[in-house]
């Protein structure tokens, strides 16, 4: 399914993406490792479980992230971004650990047209990801620049 134009999103539209994904082991190995963090925090099981609170590893708040907005995309941008214009107030309220499984909602903050380019528009996206017990583990806002079907606002 392709993502929604601009003229397709209105402002306080909520988003109940039905992909969820379970984050394993090797995720946070691999990205950690691709991503040059050797922090122990994230890689090390007998550092985590004797000199942490968590007692096990933490998964890479990035690659949180990064799932959290990546699972969003098919219902919203797929195909009908221009760009990504920034990420703000990421927060990482619970820790997220290997075998959480994590669902996520997107809700459409605001829009507005672009000045400069009248077949595009700016949609501010407030996305939020949740574990297979309800905490909620992320949170972010993030601006994107989408296509637009028209020059005027269906």
């Amino acid at each position: 399914m392709p993502g929604l134009y601009f003229e397709e999103f209105s402002e306080g539209q909520l988003f109940r993406h039905p992909i969820r994904r379970t984050v394993t082991e090797t995720d946070n190995v691999l990205f950690s490792t691709m991503t040059m963090n050797p922090a122990a925090l994230h890689l090390d099981h007998h550092y985590a479980a004797n000199e942490t609170e968590f007692g096990k590893p933490l998964v890479n708040s990035l690659f949180t992230l990064g799932l959290m907005i990546g699972i969003s995309v098919n219902d919203t941008t797929l195909g009908t971004t221009i760009a990504n214009l920034g990420m703000n107030d990421v927060v990482f309220p619970k820790p997220v650990f290997q075998g959480d499984t994590l669902r996520i909602e997107t809700k459409v903050l605001s829009k507005r047209r672009s000045k400069s380019r009248p077949l595009a528009g700016i949609v501010t996206f407030e996305h939020k990801a949740y574990n297979q017990h309800g905490d909620e583990v992320a949170s972010c806002t993030r601006q994107a620049f989408m296509h637009a079907k028209s020059v005027e606002e269906a």
